[in-house]
């Protein structure tokens, strides 16, 4: 039977895997996690007898890869999409609607006066007297947004909407990997509001949809699914097992894990790394070195949530919604509010008597931010709850967890970059990539990948198995 090693145990690896183990002929399959637990930043835990996620707590239901491995694993019945995605943005003194836009880009420029100011919406309705965009390469979003609609746009609407997503600076992020079907448009479009218009009407068309999903007590149950699923198809998982090299062999590769004193060493007819970029250009730097040269560029950026606790009964009645967004310029510690009781019913039915919340903490460049405790953070975004929605009630509980290193940063060139490592794995045959410092750092566009690599080792291992006597 074919040996086939998956290196790393967060979503992207075990999605790797189960394409692996319910594809044809499946191999013989290890997993190997560095950490203690599998799941990578999808975790969760319980605050005051609620259950709650510590990382991402929501898969994009537009895009099937996701839905159907929940379903597949035995969640169906569980899945759940919010009871209301009705956010807001915390500009000055109070929250205020978020106008449509294209992750931050208008698309409509009177909408856009309460949070950009008249001459800020003014600015977004002479766009369209610009000449045309004609993009051929890629570009910043937030730098070309600006030059078109005016800075205030990047700092209110796509620093809060877009930043968040990646805890990173929106005068940064790649227009080509971040908002892909945007900057296809923008290569004939008249104008970035005709742009955004189109991709109006296209949504438009698909209202109704739900765009995002859950699970009931969190989205956390898929990792521990997919674990049970795993080890009955007889997937051999092993936690606090690091890899520290890949190497090449007569017949396939060869992987050392574990202490350096005692290594533990493995051999494969197929690998998957499905690590973030760093310790895979460790790992790759002998077998891949232009793969691992490129990977190591790529930034991440640290991150916190604070998970709160309250009485329902002292919840500020005037927080309405699913929670609130916070643009970098309004100096404010935190960057994003959920109110996961009211976002999800089944957080508002299980916490009872309580609310739950949930804080973020943290974007590129402000790991200064997370040198705080945990009761500074704590206080520090209760403090900014008190400005932004006026709760003033003691708390219950909280929790902080902390995520170094969390999310990869799509910098301008960052799809030529991925092509580039892409191309130099393709190179060694049964060797393969996936993850979230790829092609998407949703939960969706992470199985996505993982099922990619999959079909690229069934590929080779089905050559092999051709090629045998």
């Amino acid at each position: 039977m074919s040996r086939v090693v998956v290196v790393g145990g967060g979503i992207s690896g075990l999605a790797a895997a189960y394409a692996l183990a319910t594809g044809p002929n499946p191999p013989q399959i290890t997993v190997l996690e560095g950490s203690p637990r599998l799941g990578g930043k999808l975790a969760g835990d319980v605050l005051e007898g609620v259950p709650v996620d510590l990382g991402a707590e929501s898969v994009l239901a537009r895009r099937p890869e996701a839905v159907d491995l929940i379903k597949a694993v035995g969640l169906g019945d569980d899945v759940v999409h919010p009871a209301t995605t009705s956010a807001g943005l915390w500009i000055g003194d109070r929250i205020r609607a978020i106008p449509p836009t294209v992750m931050g880009v208008p698309m409509d420029p009177a909408a856009t006066a309460d949070v950009l100011g008249s001459e800020g919406a003014e600015a977004v309705a002479h766009e369209a007297d610009l000449p045309a965009p004609s993009l051929t390469e890629d570009v910043a979003i937030g730098r070309f947004v600006a030059s078109r609609m005016g800075p205030a746009v990047t700092d209110k609407l796509i620093d809060p909407l877009l930043g968040g997503v990646y805890a990173g600076r929106a005068e940064e992020i790649s227009l080509a990997a971040a908002v892909p079907e945007l900057y296809a448009k923008l290569r004939t479009a008249p104008s970035l509001l005709a742009a955004t218009a189109e991709m109006r009407e296209a949504g438009q068309r698909r209202a109704g949809a739900p765009v995002f999903a859950g699970i009931v007590g969190g989205i956390n149950r898929l990792i521990s699914a997919l674990e049970k699923d795993l080890t009955s198809r007889g997937v051999d998982i092993r936690r606090k097992l690091a890899v520290r090299r890949i190497t090449r062999t007569a017949d396939g590769y060869a992987l050392e894990a574990g202490p350096v004193p005692a290594p533990t060493l493995l051999e494969a007819d197929a690998v998957i790394v499905a690590v973030p970029a760093t310790p895979a250009a460790r790992m790759l730097a002998e077998l891949v070195p232009a793969a691992s040269t490129e990977l190591a560029t790529i930034e991440y950026a640290s991150m916190a949530i604070v998970t709160l606790a309250v009485r329902k009964e002292d919840w500020p009645e005037a927080a309405a919604g699913s929670g609130f967004l916070v643009p970098s310029v309004e100096g404010r510690t935190i960057k994003a509010s959920t109110y996961s009781h009211a976002k999800w019913e089944w957080s508002g039915a299980a916490g009872g008597e309580l609310a739950v919340l949930r804080c973020s903490v943290g974007r590129l460049g402000e790991e200064y931010v997370l040198q705080r405790s945990d009761e500074e953070l704590v206080e520090l975004a209760t403090a900014d709850l008190g400005r932004a929605v006026g709760l003033q009630a003691p708390l219950v509980g909280s929790l902080v967890t902390r995520w170094g290193g969390g999310l990869p940063q799509y910098a301008v060139g960052h799809l030529d970059r991925v092509d580039r490592v892409e191309a130099a794995v393709e190179a060694e045959p049964g060797l393969a990539v996936c993850g979230a410092a790829y092609r998407g750092v949703g939960i969706a566009a992470c199985v996505a990948s993982g099922g990619q690599a999959a079909t690229r080792v069934q590929a080779h291992l089905s050559t092999l198995e051709t090629m045998a006597p």
